[in-house]
């Protein structure tokens, strides 16, 4: 396998494993507790580096994962004491902790290969050159088996747990009611965010952790409303951001973490622009049929307050529509050209008249039985 596959691969598996448990984030509206979980994993791992002086001990990977939910414990702590909105508390927790970790690498770990900025940004390219070797046979990327591993414990988790999940999710009353214990879902899915992200960000940095988390997840939410399709896209989207992101990082020549950074939030903004329900051209073309359905009824009321009055040769004449309604000329074509199609009203000589259809519409708008 040639190094631009494995690095491609490597992308694609974690894109997914990061997707995957993004999405109950993104549902629980706590997207951006992966960004304080990114961070404070390296206080964790600075920790235990101190402990066991050796930074391939898979101690520091146990510390950092136990960072991220202490984390989120004290996220919630300041939450629950009612003073601190979760958005605060997530802005004055994760930067303490981090820069924390930042001044004891810079006091006491200086000589050793804790780089911060390789914890934010990460370099996919270098992650096939680290090797997990068995003897003498080379098994390929240590990333990848990482990854692998990952993404199927995440698998195995999600098809065991996957009614509990949705159902505290969706409505966690419910769920502790029935005994399902949401709080303990609620951590044990930080957990696997928390691992997820330690494992992901020696590869491809935690900015990319958060943007895999998040972009796929919530361009999946304005698709669908089935929590498992929302589950598949996310995880299409996140493969496609990794291919689509390499392959615009080799030949732009620049970073391979910042290129699938920007290409899912570009597959976001397309969901967000063109999605059926919830797109911005779908709201706009909804907005303007409602528009339409209004005037046309406000024209049908007008038409059956003046129908059968000494004021209908001007009220309903064709050319005074736009001055009574304050329409514009265009506009007012338009609403009659609609109504006339929908067999509201109909043209006698040169006025304008409603139908029996239409005549019940105005009435039922009014308020009546029509």
């Amino acid at each position: 396998m040639s190094p631009l596959t494995e690095i491609i691969l490597i992308a694609m598996v974690t894109a997914v494993a990061c997707a995957l448990p993004g999405a109950f984030l993104v549902l629980r509206r706590v997207a951006m507790i992966s960004d304080a979980i990114t961070h404070t994993v390296l206080l964790g791992i600075v920790l235990a580096f101190f402990v066991v002086r050796d930074t391939t001990s898979p101690l520091l990977v146990m510390a950092a994962a136990t960072a991220g939910v202490a984390t989120v414990a004290l996220i919630e702590l300041l939450n629950q004491t009612g003073r601190v909105r979760e958005d605060a508390a997530i802005g004055l927790v994760f930067p303490f902790l981090f820069s924390i970790a930042v001044i004891l690498i810079a006091q006491y770990a200086g000589n050793v290969h804790l780089d911060v900025d390789a914890v934010l940004l990460g370099e996919l390219a270098f992650a096939p050159l680290d090797r997990y070797t068995l003897g003498d046979i080379d098994l390929g990327p240590r990333a990848l088996w990482l990854m692998s591993g990952i993404l199927g414990m995440s698998l195995l988790l999600l098809i065991l747990f996957y009614k509990e999940l949705k159902l505290a999710t969706f409505d966690a009353a419910l769920a502790a009611t029935l005994g399902f214990m949401p709080t303990a879902l609620h951590y044990g899915l930080m957990s696997v965010v928390s691992l997820t992200a330690v494992g992901a960000f020696n590869a491809v940095g935690s900015v990319l952790v958060v943007a895999l988390m998040v972009a796929p997840p919530a361009a999946a939410y304005l698709l669908t409303d089935r929590l498992s399709h929302m589950l598949a896209l996310s995880a299409i989207f996140g493969a496609l951001a990794a291919i689509l992101g390499c392959a615009a990082a080799f030949v732009l020549d620049t970073s391979l973490a910042g290129a699938m950074a920007v290409v899912s939030g570009l597959i976001f903004g397309v969901a967000w622009v063109f999605a059926p329900e919830r797109g911005l051209v779908a709201q706009a073309l909804r907005h303007a049929r409602q528009r339409q359905e209004f005037a046309q009824a406000m024209l049908l009321v007008h038409l059956l307050h003046h129908e059968a009055t000494p004021q209908a040769r001007v009220e309903c004449h064709p050319s005074h529509l736009s001055e009574h309604l304050r329409w514009n000329a265009a506009f007012t074509t338009q609403i009659l050209h609609r109504a006339e199609q929908h067999g509201l009203l109909e043209r006698q000589r040169d006025l304008i008249v409603l139908t029996e259809s239409g005549r019940r519409l105005a009435v039922q708008t009014l308020g009546g039985e029509g």
